[in-house]
């Protein structure tokens, strides 16, 4: 029978929003590589930093997402790609009158995944974008006149003030009107005050705002077939389009970036609590089941989809311990500045106490002699912005979630043949010590720009880092046990017992 799903994109349209963050050209290259057939895929996209959108696309197409692609299609596969000019921070989506013609005369799938994920975003850009955004994406969709279906990428997290929650809406604290309204009305500082208000237990007005949005989608299932999936936090590549693909610096890949450099070496987490991590490609894949599974089963309801891993493979940070400092020297970094040593801390207070000692005092030091030599201090920024991130960060750092995925296992058994495994997001296969082996390697080719080829170079600086290390913790410790002895009064040969106990004291840190 071949390919269902495959089937289903053949010769059809798809208006993307989205489409040049992390998620989106994951999406963009999925089709390219699964439905090489589809007729085209509209790409909402703005003019940036001067340049036009043609120019944006051409940038674009150089995405490292891409290599696999290119390796079996020539460059031509990318006329598929339509960029059309427009904003859903603007009114009709800031999309021309001719744009918006074509849209709703050629459109067949809409994949909503433009939002500003900003947790420090005050209430108007986050309502603009993630409510009224939505609200635009679905006012044009209800005019499309040949729409099969549309998918709205949530987050799990729009519940995030319960730590269970299932695939279902759950009611809002305000209605979608008169937030907006308030944000017609009121200046910026008066919608600061009001915002501990409004948002009551939500954590920020990102969680706030798109569960907003969940209900105008909600709003419109009448009129078309629409679906709303809800990834947890997005990591890596599990398979696709190669294991280990990121362009992504947040989560446990912004951690493996900064420990494989040698400047992150404390990570708050609790090895204990079950975090819930979701590779892109498992998303991407259900993303595009999800749309062709709506198309072809007809409801007047809308359907939510968890695509998680909290409750169907468990991932703790306690299985991967062991590992991580070995990964990081398996795959070391040509570029690395000191010796790769990550150790997780269980407490954010504990965190900021280490810091202090492992990142703060070593990175005054290191951005002194970047100034006195001529380069560019960047180590004590980089710390300064983690520490001021972590109170807002702190609930999402230290707090389990299980979010149940019933309908998502469902849909895992509507596939079929070859649909399975071309278009598999059965989270349940994956293996967590293999996949952040394969995290690390994308990391260290993708995130920090190093090719496989100068792997033994960075092997043989590895082992050069290790020595300076060793020879500076005993300078260092053997000063301190010296300084000990003298305050002390002690005997000169006692400052080898207060070295060794300042060595115990700093490694409890």
């Amino acid at each position: 029978m071949g390919s269902e799903v495959q089937n289903f994109y053949r010769n059809k349209y798809i208006f993307l929003t989205g489409g040049t963050g992390f998620l989106g050209v994951a999406i963009i290259d999925k089709i390219l590589r699964s439905a090489p057939e589809i007729a085209g895929i509209y790409l909402l996209m703005r003019p940036k930093k001067g340049k036009a959108i043609q120019e944006r696309l051409q940038d674009l197409t150089k995405n490292s997402v891409f290599e696999q692609l290119l390796e079996t299609q020539s460059a031509d596969i990318f006329k598929k790609l339509i960029p059309v000019s427009g904003d859903v921070g603007e009114n009709f989506l800031g999309l021309s009158q001719e744009d918006q013609a074509m849209l709703v005369e050629n459109t067949n799938v809409v994949i909503h995944s433009a939002a500003t994920l900003d947790f420090q975003a005050t209430l108007r850009p986050t309502v603009n974008i993630n409510l009224l955004g939505t609200k635009r994406v679905l006012e044009l969709c209800t005019r499309m006149k040949n729409l099969k279906s549309m998918v709205h990428v949530s987050s799990a997290y729009v519940n995030s003030y319960l730590t269970e929650a299932e695939e279902k809406l759950y009611p809002c604290t305000e209605s979608a009107q008169k937030v907006v309204d308030l944000v017609e009305t009121l200046s910026d500082s008066a919608l600061d005050e009001l915002l501990p208000k409004l948002l009551k237990d939500h954590p920020n007005a990102y969680t706030f705002t798109k569960q907003l949005a969940e209900h105008e989608v909600s709003n419109h299932a009448a009129q078309f077939p629409c679906a709303i999936i809800r990834p947890s936090m997005i990591t890596g590549a599990w398979k696709e389009p190669t294991p280990g693909w990121t362009i992504s610096k947040n989560g446990p890949q912004g951690f493996l970036m900064g420990a494989s450099k040698g400047v992150i070496r404390r990570l708050p987490v609790g090895v204990d609590l079950v975090y819930d991590y979701i590779p892109v490609d498992a998303v991407v894949n259900q993303t595009l089941v999800l749309a062709w599974h709506m198309a072809t089963n007809r409801t007047q309801e809308v359907k939510v989809f968890h695509c998680t891993s909290s409750t169907s493979n468990p991932f703790k940070w306690r299985s991967v311990t062991d590992q991580i400092d070995g990964c990081l020297h398996k795959y070391p970094l040509k570029s690395a500045i000191w010796y790769p040593r990550l150790k997780f801390m269980n407490s954010l207070l504990l965190y900021k106490v280490a810091s202090i000692f492992v990142h703060i005092l070593p990175a005054l030091v290191l951005d002194t002699v970047l100034r006195l030599t001529g380069g560019r201090p960047m180590l004590m920024r980089l710390h300064t912005n983690v520490w001021d991130s972590l109170n807002r960060l702190e609930k999402f750092i230290f707090t389990e979630w299980k979010y149940h995925n019933p309908a998502t296992q469902q849909l895992t058994q509507w596939l079929q043949g070859e649909d399975k495994n071309l278009f598999n997001f059965n989270i349940e296969q994956l293996q967590w010590p293999e996949y952040f082996d394969h995290l690390t390697q994308g990391v260290r080719r993708y995130l920090n720009n190093e090719q496989p080829k100068s792997l033994g170079a960075a092997r043989k600086k590895d082992k050069i880092l290790f020595v300076v290390d060793a020879v500076f913790q005993v300078l260092v410790f053997s000063l301190l046990g010296w300084l000990v002895a003298t305050l002390l009064g002690s005997s000169a040969s006692s400052f080898w017992l207060y070295g060794a106990l300042s060595y115990v004291l700093f490694n409890l840190l």
